[in-house]
């Protein structure tokens, strides 16, 4: 697996995430899953500054919240709740060899497309398999590429003050498409001395190709629907583990 980008695996941008992105109501349709599939256990695979694996531990369920960036770990840790959560530094083939079995896996935002390579998307799909129960359930949403939504993705500099008191100017520049490929690179500039960067890439699968490589890998896709947080730019995966 590719290393993680600086922006979740530097200390210093890892605990500016949610800062910068604090409204998580793109959440709120996993919650209703959780629900809705009468999950107990979850595996949050890519949880990052672990928002929703503490969301889903104070309603009581069992949570492990894997992710690659130690940076980002440090600071779900150190949320109100996060006790309740067991963190794994890692990705979903770490949770197979540690023996995970859970009712739900999940990857939110853009965790599923983080994986460029075909192999690693595979082995991906495979561990998670192998870490949920019999009939279990795996959810996870990715961008429609022929939405072209990276048109969009540019943000000029923008100030934001941090809990700190401290101001921090954020910008975001796609670098290059190169379907399925699209690259761009984002700078952080605190106090106006620390200039910080991350360069990322995202992987775009088409819906017929997500679907086809789920089914290789031994799940049935449920549902497949819109993104309520992204009406019309995201699609979410609801599939289910099948057995031979």
């Amino acid at each position: 697996m590719r290393p993680p980008d600086a922006a979740f695996a530097d200390p210093r941008q890892a605990v500016l995430y949610d800062v910068f992105d604090d409204d998580r109501s793109d959440l709120d349709a996993y919650v209703e899953i959780v629900a809705a599939v009468a999950a107990s256990t979850v595996l949050d695979i890519g949880c990052g500054t672990g928002s929703l694996a503490v969301r889903l531990a104070a309603i009581g369920l069992d949570v492990v919240g894997v992710d690659p960036a130690a940076a980002s770990l440090d600071v779900a840790r150190g949320k109100p709740g996060a006790q309740g959560v067991t963190w794994v530094h890692g990705d979903a083939t770490t949770a197979a060899d540690l023996g995970t079995s859970v009712d739900l896996a999940v990857m939110t935002g853009n965790v599923a497309q983080v994986f460029v390579a075909d192999e690693d998307w595979h082995r991906t799909l495979s561990a998670v398999r192998s870490c949920l129960r019999p009939e279990g359930w795996f959810v996870f949403e990715t961008r429609r590429p022929e939405v072209r939504d990276w048109e969009t993705w540019d943000v000029a500099s923008t100030t934001v003050t941090l809990p700190d008191g401290a101001s921090a100017d954020f910008s975001r520049t796609v670098t290059e498409v190169a379907l399925p490929l699209v690259m761009f690179e984002s700078t952080t500039t605190i106090g106006g001395s620390a200039r910080l960067r991350s360069a990322s890439t995202l992987r775009f699968r088409g819906r017929r190709e997500v679907e086809r490589d789920l089914e290789d890998h031994g799940f049935e896709v449920v549902d497949v629907r819109g993104a309520p947080d992204r009406p019309g730019k995201e699609l979410v995966f609801v599939s289910r583990r099948i057995e031979p």
